[in-house]
């Protein structure tokens, strides 16, 4: 595996590491995959969607924003780690890849994963009240 990177390169964010502290829309390792979310509308609708949802979670900041890339720090609850959190917006194939990991430690007790599952659920909760379903 290759040095861990942020962003995105040749249209994909970073694997996720060997280490069970990462969940990725775009993971080939079957126990870290989790389903892309749709847009809904265009780009910059659903980029305010995603950025609407970050800011009503906890101890969670956006570190950087490019068109098509969303950059945010978590600060966990407990011992005050950072986790990045990324999300591609993918306009050929209409989806948002995103990619959930610690920085530092190996086991993260299923944190990632419950929190991009917490934050699917809130993504579809704006997209309905929205009335884009």
């Amino acid at each position: 595996m290759g040095k861990q990177y942020l962003g995105v390169k040749d249209g994909s964010l970073a694997e996720c590491p060997n280490s069970p502290n990462c969940v990725s829309t775009q993971t080939e390792q079957s126990d870290k995959y989790m389903e892309p979310l749709p847009f809904h509308g265009d780009l910059n609708s659903t980029k305010e969607i995603l950025k609407k949802v970050l800011k009503e979670m906890d101890r969670t900041t956006v570190e950087g924003e490019e068109d098509q890339y969303i950059h945010a720090i978590v600060v966990t609850k407990l011992l005050r780690f950072k986790d990045d959190i990324e999300f591609y917006l993918d306009e050929a194939d209409q989806q948002v890849h995103f990619r959930s990991a610690s920085r530092t430690g190996y086991s993260d007790m299923g944190v990632n994963r419950k929190r991009m599952e917490a934050f699917t659920e809130a993504y579809y909760g704006y997209v309905e009240k929205e009335g884009r379903l």
